[in-house]
């Protein structure tokens, strides 16, 4: 393969040079394409074909179902590590030792609890607030207590950083949902591990012992790691976007929480129960809906079905689907929402339409499924999407950070009037 990419503009031949990647992706580097152009530039809306830096994070390829954090596999990791190992090895590029897990999580420990003034802020949200709003400006408010500017390449600085970040997320993840529920805010266990500690927080009822149940750990511990990186997604871009402002990191994770927000983004496992539950209110027909779903004349869409970058099934899925039937099998709840939804996957992994498109259930559909059995709100899913994917939006501002990106400034093509004169006030 020739290590040049031709460009003819107008007759004239431009010369731009090809990168390779590690796993033989091959990028066309356009820097120099305006400039040795005169002003040409690519548009590329959305950037499906547009790489925006190069990063030694996360692995995907779309086409043939792989998911893999520094070359692990997702479902290794999975399978066989905790969430903190996985937080760890995205940061830091290497699966930690003993030593370091019990250091990491020792440390994250000493910095998880909050200044009591931050209860304040919470008190002054309205029951009805949306958590995702209230975690974002949580998050963007530890900037106030936390002034100091982190230098990047000082590693004790950014160490600190992110412990700090790590200890201090959970309790406002957990505090967002008991505001929200009347419930008193507390604090976790050091006797118990990162992802005991969040159950606990969001669970425990003020008058009883919460008990640990090991399926909703395990449940939960696979959740967060599937969410905890997934390459140059909207909230990862956002993030990285917004520190190459050398804005901080607190206030960088905000903004990446602002852009998760969305329906289309990490709010993908909220709208799928907002579907089950419209489904549901109409009778719980999944045939019926299935049909809708197939017709392009009805306005219904099929949520938690496909993705925009998995072309076979969403890796995620098949590890998730697995714990699904693990969690409704311990608890034994009897739900027509859940039912709707395990009809609406058996029609899908029945009907020829959907098995030819490779419309399958994807993370979100599992994730939302999973999140209601526990017991946890749908207003909440989103917030849970936040804890998981916070590692990755942290290994991408450092990794952004450490290569000197520069400043994000997109161009555009600039499609308005052309000149016109100014008109005075009676001419108009």
């Amino acid at each position: 393969m020739s290590d040049k990419a031709i460009v003819e503009i107008d007759g004239n031949k431009h010369e731009l040079p090809l990168i390779k990647g590690t796993e033989n992706e091959v990028a066309i580097d356009i820097k120099a394409l305006r400039s040795s152009t005169g002003g040409a530039i690519t548009i590329d809306p959305g950037y499906k074909n547009t790489g925006s830096c190069e990063s030694a994070i996360t692995f995907l390829d779309g086409e043939k179902g792989i998911l893999r954090y520094r070359g692990y596999s997702i479902e290794e990791l999975a399978e066989k590590a905790s969430f903190l190992e996985v937080a760890y090895l995205l940061i830091f590029g290497e699966l930690p030792t003993g030593e370091e897990l019990d250091k990491f999580y020792t440390d994250i420990k000493s910095h998880a609890v909050v200044d009591e003034d931050v209860k304040k802020i919470i008190d002054a949200f309205p029951k009805a607030a949306h958590p995702m709003g209230v975690l974002s400006s949580l998050t963007s408010a530890l900037t106030a207590f936390n002034p100091s500017t982190v230098d990047v390449r000082n590693n004790d600085e950014m160490y600190n950083a992110i412990v700090k970040i790590l200890g201090k997320f959970p309790v406002l993840v957990a505090w967002t949902m008991r505001k929200k529920q009347g419930l008193p805010l507390i604090y976790g266990d050091d006797n118990l591990s990162y992802v005991e500690n969040v159950l606990k927080m969001m669970f425990k009822s003020p008058n009883s012992e919460y008990e640990q149940n090991p399926v909703l750990i395990d449940a939960l511990n696979k959740l967060l790691i599937l969410h905890a990186d997934h390459e140059q997604n909207c909230s990862a871009s956002t993030v990285r976007i917004t520190g190459s402002s050398h804005a901080g990191l607190f206030v960088s994770l905000s903004a990446g929480i602002s852009a998760l927000w969305g329906p289309l983004h990490g709010g993908a496992n909220q709208a799928v129960l907002e579907m089950l539950e419209a489904i549901k209110e109409d009778g719980g027909d999944t045939k019926k809906y299935m049909a809708k779903a197939k017709d392009k004349e009805d306005p219904f869409r099929l949520m938690g079905f496909g993705h925009r970058v998995y072309k076979n099934f969403d890796p995620r899925a098949r590890i998730i689907k697995k714990a699904a039937d693990e969690v409704l099998g311990d608890l034994g709840i009897e739900d027509p929402i859940l039912d709707v939804a395990k009809g609406l996957e058996k029609e899908a992994l029945e009907d020829q339409y959907f098995v030819d498109r490779k419309l399958y259930p994807n993370v979100d559909f599992y994730s939302g499924i999973i999140y209601r059995a526990m017991g946890i709100p749908v207003e909440m899913f989103t917030v849970m999407f936040a804890l998981g994917r916070l590692p990755g939006w942290i290994a991408q501002w450092r990794e952004m950070r450490l290569r000197k990106e520069p400043i994000g400034r997109p161009r555009q093509l600039y499609v308005g009037e052309t000149y016109r004169p100014f008109k005075s006030l009676s001419e108009r």
